[in-house]
């Protein structure tokens, strides 16, 4: 899909000298040698300010500049020593500047996960206006132009103009020792500032729209491609699995797009099994696979359920392909059910548009699927013990590096063709067509009836029965 931002001119400059940026951001598109802009703003290519992720060989240190002339150093260059390369974590990111300090160490501080990080100074000019706060187009998810956007997700934006703020002033330490954000931080935003919680619809810049400004100044933000479903259920505060597109067996070269929610398998290769970010060794777990379409005739993609195990050719127990003593399981397009390499069944070929549910219970060491609602084989997922209408499997054995688990994945079997699939784990890239259907805890967003006992692939449910 396009790639999606949100935009702001303001009318009067504010304090271009002193501000704070503060943002929750979980990273998912690789973009190999490009830069992903969080936030930018310019007057023209020799005058602009921008917070990104540097993807040039510097596996996405956190980066912000301020260009204000293209003839001479007379700006600012700061970025970090750590790179970002998680794709299933939630960072809390403030960048605090105050251009009137001599250093650069003082003028520009990083923080993440509520600790400041060591830096490096490439540039620093005191005394410098930036292009934040000046009365000019604001990009928020993209650099001005509109290019080189955001791969990824955003919560809680903050822009505080005229104060320079430490970490702690929009998180703290939860009683599990976990950073967690506040939800009204005691903030002065100034003329120009804003904080965006994504929580409304429409592209419109109004109170109503999804880049509505909550911090009372009114500031709204226009939004532009904003596509299905934009305010997502996974946040900071409940992180939700998605595909992990660092990893893939036998291929490396899929393309991942909405939030690692959807994936066109790389036809060139014979296997592409690819895993999500989160496991489970215990507990019922649900999720779902919408088949988009695909390149030609074969029909070998599908979704499943994997053992974790080093990514090997020679002892994968991903795939339908188990080792050392475990088992995967996966339900094809063409019908046809494989577990541990073998077929026990065929169960009703899907297609385009139709959508697999997948039930895991790990206590019994079976699996369920359905085609659009209807579970194949008669099974039951809620028979426990007996296994009505399963795929029984073998539970992971315990390996020397100490861990057992499942892994959700996708596939795309047949090397002749590129499959186009999107996943949903409760938290869904594609447009539900009835009421969305949550767990029993409330999490997730489904197009089918979650079974009884089964919850959503989020880190609350993994931390409550995984």
């Amino acid at each position: 899909m396009a790639q999606t931002y949100l935009t702001k001119t303001f009318g009067s400059s504010g304090n271009l000298d002193v501000w704070t940026v503060s943002f929750w951001v979980k990273k998912s598109l690789i973009t190999t040698g490009n830069d992903q802009y969080i936030m930018h703003a310019q007057t023209d290519a020799d005058n602009q300010t921008g917070i990104s992720l540097r993807g040039s060989g510097d596996d996405y240190q956190l980066q912000c500049f301020n260009a204000v002339s293209a003839t001479a150093n007379n700006g600012f260059n700061v970025y970090t020593s750590m790179a970002f390369k998680d794709d299933s974590a939630w960072y809390h990111i403030v960048v605090a500047c105050d251009t009137t300090e001599a250093s650069g160490s003082n003028g520009l501080k990083m923080y993440v996960n509520g600790t400041q990080v060591a830096t490096t100074v490439g540039a620093w000019n005191q005394n410098v206006d930036t292009q934040f706060s000046k009365d000019q187009q604001h990009v928020v998810g993209a650099k001005t132009g509109p290019s080189l956007g955001l791969g990824g997700y955003l919560s809680q934006f903050i822009f505080a103009n005229g104060t320079q703020y430490a970490a702690s002033t929009f998180g703290s330490t939860n009683a599990n020792g976990m950073w967690i954000s506040n939800s009204g931080p005691s903030v002065t935003y100034g003329s120009n500032g804003f904080k965006l919680d994504f929580v409304g619809t429409g592209a419109t810049a109004d109170a109503s729209g999804f880049g509505a400004d909550t911090s009372g100044n009114g500031n709204h933000f226009a939004s532009t491609n904003l596509g299905t479903n934009p305010n997502v259920t996974d946040t900071p505060e409940n992180n939700f699995c998605t595909l992990d597109s660092e990893q893939g067996i036998f291929v490396s070269t899929n393309t991942f797009s909405e939030g690692n929610t959807k994936i066109v398998t790389d036809g060139s290769a014979s296997y592409c099994f690819v895993n999500s970010t989160m496991g489970f060794g215990a507990g019922k777990w649900y999720w779902e696979m919408k088949y988009i379409s695909k390149s030609g005739g074969g029909d070998w993609c599908g979704t499943g359920v994997m053992c974790s195990t080093p990514n090997t050719a020679t002892d994968y127990g991903g795939g339908d392909v188990g080792a050392s003593g475990a088992s995967g399981c996966y339900y094809y397009a063409h019908g046809q059910i494989r577990v541990n390499g073998a077929t026990p069944g065929t169960y009703a070929a899907y297609s385009a548009g139709d959508i697999v549910s997948v039930a895991m219970d790990c206590d019994n060491e079976a699996i369920y699927f359905a085609k659009n609602g209807v579970w194949q084989n008669s099974g039951v997922p809620t028979s426990g013990a007996s296994k009505t209408g399963a795929q029984a499997v073998t539970s992971p054995t315990l390996r020397s590096s100490g861990y057992m688990f499942w892994v959700p994945g996708v596939c795309g079997f047949d090397g002749a063709q590129d499959y186009t699939m999107q996943v949903n784990f409760g938290n869904p890239a594609f447009t539900l067509a009835d009421a969305a259907q949550s767990d029993a805890n409330g999490y997730g967003k489904f197009e089918y009836a979650v079974p009884s006992g089964y919850y959503a692939v989020c880190s609350k449910n993994i931390g409550q029965y995984g």
